[in-house]
């Protein structure tokens, strides 16, 4: 399948900066992607022609209305979901879980149990675990596998109580990069009558969400991981949240979403939001040849991930020519399919940051530390404050730049083995 790399580069304005002139490579995208310019245009068109609050009946109010209801319904056909009223947009990822956990932990009782991975991304381990500190509950961990680098139905089962109330699921590492089989694990959960709460921040950018097929309770995202603006999006399965009692203003609105989007939305920020959905959806007409927002989408994700593969194998194979060098995850070609594009890894006898510092001057832009996946560093015996090396491709990246930022990693590391030598 013909990617266009070269047209689809051309909407974003910021892979054509230049420092001092020198290229940029954007590799730190598991932090946070680049966006079109058609996502930074219906911001700022907002701000400018529809800057209102809601609930009035004048002309900018009606607009503004108008760019929610639709930043919803985007949402919901990225995500597979049966209605907007399902989709609640906040602040970012973190936050919503912190309001979502509170709301949860009215209906818990002391000894109740929720199980939480060693996975996850914090943001997905700490309000659970302050959750149960406040109430009393027992928290139970369940490891992932370092052979397959995925969570392991066999383990989930082996922690599951008739006391479980919450299984806190990742579908895609920010560190490893490994995609867990979310919908499996759910099957189980469920079938001990526990809620599923699923992280899908790290997956989003890289494979199509079908929350209905997965089967959980939550979902959640962030849109600034997938070419949208700063706020996190999460969905809730009609009849749980609509049972949920949120803690919120007492005269603000008890409908769905609304109850649980505490505050003024970010309505400009809103508007980014469907233009970034739209960005999918118009990358995917060519290969759909029409249809709903819906199948447009899933075909842009099928193109992408045609692409984005063969980078991360290429990332993956000259990284592999390095002694001493050790990549954190999945590595075996033919399993290629089962990890998101994000590549980290550890030197013998050298800091991560040391080595990422070199590369950034490089204007090769990654990251080093433990990236909030606490607890993987700690299965691995990773020291938490070195971390790892990440490396993270996007559909933007090309061939050119992985082959440049391989040559960096190579000439990078041997410079610092012959200082130290």
């Amino acid at each position: 399948m013909n990617f266009p790399i070269e047209a689809l580069r051309a909407k974003f304005p910021a892979l054509s900066l230049t420092d001092k002139g020198r290229r940029r490579i954007y590799l730190d995208n598991p932090a946070g992607t680049q966006v079109p310019q058609a996502v930074a245009d219906a911001v700022s068109r907002c701000l400018l022609t529809t800057n209102a609050n809601l609930g009035g009946f004048f002309e900018t109010t009606i607009a503004a209305q108008q760019i929610v209801d639709d930043a919803h319904a985007a949402m919901a056909d990225f995500l597979g979901a049966a209605s907007p009223q399902e989709i609640i947009i906040g602040a970012n990822m973190t936050t919503l879980t912190y309001h979502m956990s509170r709301t949860l932990g009215r209906a818990m009782k002391p000894g109740d149990e929720i199980i939480l991975t060693r996975m996850d991304h914090e943001g997905n381990v700490s309000p659970w675990l302050q959750l149960a500190e406040d109430l009393g509950l027992v928290v139970r961990w369940l490891p992932f596998d370092q052979q397959s680098w995925q969570i392991e139905e066999k383990a989930l089962a082996a922690l599951l109580t008739d006391r479980t109330r919450l299984v806190a699921l990742n579908y895609a590492s920010n560190l490893t990069g490994s995609i867990n089989r979310v919908k499996a694990l759910t099957r189980i959960a469920k079938q001990a009558g526990a809620l599923v709460y699923v992280d899908a921040v790290q997956f989003a950018p890289h494979g199509l969400i079908d929350v209905r097929e997965i089967g959980c309770d939550f979902l959640i995202c962030s849109a600034y991981k997938f070419f949208g603006p700063h706020m996190g999006i999460l969905w809730g399965r009609l009849d749980v949240i609509d049972a949920l009692k949120p803690y919120k203003c007492r005269c603000s609105s008890d409908a769905l979403p609304e109850r649980f989007e505490l505050g003024t939305p970010q309505i400009e920020l809103m508007a980014g939001l469907t233009a970034a959905i739209d960005y999918f959806a118009e990358l995917g007409t060519a290969a759909a040849d029409g249809g709903s927002r819906r199948v447009r989408i899933a075909k842009a994700f099928e193109r992408s991930i045609a692409y984005e593969n063969p980078l991360a194998q290429r990332l993956i194979d000259g990284l592999s020519d390095i002694s001493g060098l050790t990549i954190h995850g999945i590595t075996n070609p033919a399993r290629i399919g089962e990890r998101v594009p994000t590549v980290s890894f550890t030197v013998d006898g050298m800091t991560p940051e040391t080595i990422v510092r070199q590369m950034n001057a490089e204007n090769i832009f990654l990251w080093s530390g433990h990236n909030y996946a606490w607890e993987i560093v700690h299965q691995l015996g990773i020291p938490a404050e070195q971390g790892v090396v990440r490396i993270g491709i996007a559909h933007y990246n090309t061939a050119a730049e992985i082959d440049e930022t391989l040559e960096s990693v190579h000439r990078v590391i041997a410079m610092l083995r012959q200082q130290r030598s």
